[in-house]
């Protein structure tokens, strides 16, 4: 989602366009308060909201949007090791830890 708006600062008046990604555009109007009070110390009844559209992946300007666009992304496969069962467990053991990951 696309969002035009207006805020005050401690010292003026300033206009932006900000992007978000989201399911919902009451979701991306929540990130951007967020966003705004974290950033830029804005109350939320200092922030106008001007526009809001929905925009297709060729409409994105930001770079953090673009970034989610390829098609060939991939993510890291995490392996969980399966638990030792209860009457294998201690709480005190004689053995140094494993510091690497299995």
């Amino acid at each position: 989602y696309g969002i035009w708006l207006r805020y005050e600062s401690r010292t003026n008046t300033h206009n932006m366009y900000k992007e978000f990604r989201d399911v919902t555009i009451n979701g991306a109007v929540s990130q951007m308060y967020s966003e705004m009070a974290g950033r830029h110390r804005a109350h939320p009844n200092t922030i106008q909201i001007i526009n809001t559209a929905t925009l297709q992946a060729s409409e994105c300007k930001r770079e953090h949007m673009t970034e989610m666009h390829d098609s060939k992304l991939k993510y890291p496969v995490i392996r969980k090791m399966p638990l030792v069962s209860k009457k294998l467990r201690t709480t005190f053991t004689a053995k140094r830890p494993t510091t690497f990951a299995r």
